[in-house]
């Protein structure tokens, strides 16, 4: 694997070529499912792969299938539900 960079974004094959000569991981922003296999091939030995944009929870199993090595989740932060958390307090005595 390249030294360099920690990570790096890619929006396209072009970006990607470039970006696996000088850093360790990639990250593929909003890649098309379809170009995502594609995109490891092509980052193969050279970085590794992270996707990012769109990822959801269900997707993840495909991703791993398809040799991706980082997936981030954004709905984990972003669509997460909220909590009603109350707090009482008695006194006591």
């Amino acid at each position: 694997m390249n030294s360099g960079s920690v990570t790096t974004q890619a929006r396209s094959f072009r970006d990607l070529r470039e970006i696996c000569k000088r850093a360790q991981i990639v990250m593929l922003d909003n890649f098309a499912p379809d170009q995502i296999g594609e995109a490891v091939r092509r980052a193969a030995g050279k970085a590794l792969v992270e996707v990012s944009g769109g990822i959801t929870l269900d997707r993840i199993e495909a991703l791993a299938r398809a040799g991706v090595d980082v997936a981030s989740v954004g709905g984990l932060t972003h669509s997460a539900p909220a909590a009603d958390i109350g707090l009482d307090i008695e006194r006591i005595g």
